[in-house]
């Protein structure tokens, strides 16, 4: 039979080549007793990640598993293998207390292949689109290493760090969005409720009303006129559904979601955040990968697919092949113009002195403080922004109301 192999060589290189081998175990024994890193293996032929549970729809295929459930079987993993549980064994204990199913379907086929002879990186990492792309990397570490254990509770580590992250980016949102969505619905109750009472009142006045004025009440008539009701917010909700779906559906294409990225790091205050929240995972998933004992380049592969955001991960892919071709790891992402001096300057040192994985580690904490300290700065301006923001709507609508009374005192005709 004939594979497709997707492997990273002892020198650093990635290579996809066909192989010839009786069958699948054979061939991976044969890449492993060459040094091969297998990224990769698939028959010649077959669409890559086909082959899990029928169960299963090729929709619910492509659903991640929730990172929150993923750090818990971790846990529990790791505490099985340390109380000196076999693989297997630990494996059917998992499934015996899956409450996802859908992650309990890719688990049973991860088991038989296991069970079949397939090391455990290789089984996850037949599912690459479901769990963290460097997670299967990091497992293959283990089991050269003989730390299977160890390993898994330095994931768990990394796991937690962004997940804390996330979280606390979260959280500062949650304020603002609750302002935000105060003052529209003020805005709506207004438009809706206060306005139309001066229709009446502004058809009794002799007066051309100004155009500020006419505004207000024709975006109030849009929102409440009976006849029209129905047909003017079913065409709004129309037109918002598929501003989105056609916003969502460019931002699934790799030029869409490298333009929306790029805007999202030049939106004012938040900008700089999400930078720094990209370069912080970044860091910290090449940091876990090199610490498990993972070449760089391999390692700095898989490092840049972890990142969420698209116009970082396109500024980081064309450094891989300057650090494959021997260029310094620093100068690489100093050409890479999105890293700060800082940090290069960090990295620098711990590649001179040996602790690239550590100094990673220390310029993720660093980003992460960055992050705090600059969502916390973005907080303290949220309040007096929105409030002003508030003053001035109302502001708007008060004078579009009061205008045309001043006209009419103005030309005493009142």
């Amino acid at each position: 039979m004939q594979y497709v192999c997707r492997v990273g060589t002892p020198d650093g290189r990635v290579l996809e080549e066909v192989y010839a081998a009786a069958d699948e175990l054979a061939l991976r024994s044969e890449l492993d007793r060459r040094g091969y890193h297998i990224f990769e293996v698939r028959r010649r032929g077959v669409p890559k990640r086909l082959g899990l549970a029928a169960a299963l729809s090729r929709g619910a295929r492509r659903r991640r598993i929730p990172d929150t459930e993923f750090l818990v079987f971790n846990q529990e993993l790791a505490a099985l293998l340390k109380a000196g549980l076999p693989l297997l064994q630990a494996l059917d204990l998992m499934l015996e207390r899956m409450p996802n199913p859908h992650f309990k379907a890719v688990l049973i086929e991860i088991r038989d292949r296991v069970k079949s002879g397939v090391d455990l990186s290789d089984a996850f990492g037949a599912y690459g689109d479901i769990f963290p792309r460097l997670y299967p990397s990091a497992l293959k570490a283990g089991e050269r290493s003989g730390e299977l254990e160890l390993v898994i509770r330095r994931f768990i580590r990394y796991l937690k760090l962004v997940l804390e992250a996330k979280k606390r980016v979260i959280s500062a949102l949650i304020y603002p969005a609750v302002l935000v969505g105060l003052s529209i619905a003020m805005i709506v109750v207004m438009a809706i409720y206060v306005v139309p009472k001066f229709q009446v009142f502004f058809n009794d006045l002799d007066v051309d009303l100004p155009l500020l004025t006419r505004i207000t009440l024709g975006v109030s008539k849009f929102a409440t006129d009976r006849p029209l009701f129905l047909w003017n917010w079913m065409w709004l909700f129309l037109a918002i559904l598929c501003g989105v779906s056609l916003l969502r559906r460019y931002g699934r294409t790799p030029e869409g979601r490298v333009k929306i990225d790029r805007v999202k790091l030049r939106v004012p205050f938040l900008g700089p955040v999400l930078h720094r929240f990209a370069l912080s995972e970044f860091s910290r998933a090449l940091a876990t990968l090199l610490s498990g004992g993972i070449p760089l380049v391999p390692a700095f592969e898989i490092a840049v697919t972890s990142v969420g955001n698209g116009f970082v991960r396109s500024r980081l892919d064309p450094t891989i092949q300057m650090v494959r071709e021997g260029k310094p790891f620093h100068a690489a992402l100093e050409q890479s113009e999105i890293f700060t001096e800082m940090s290069v300057d960090m990295i620098k040192v711990g590649e001179a002195t040996g602790s690239l994985d550590e100094m990673l580690s220390n310029v993720a904490d660093l980003l992460d403080e960055q992050v705090e300290t600059r969502m916390a700065r973005i907080l303290s301006l949220v309040e007096p922004m929105m409030l002003v923001f508030m003053g001035l709507i109302i502001g708007l609508l008060l004078v579009s109301i009061y205008l045309p009374m001043f006209s009419v005192l103005g030309s005493s005709k009142f």
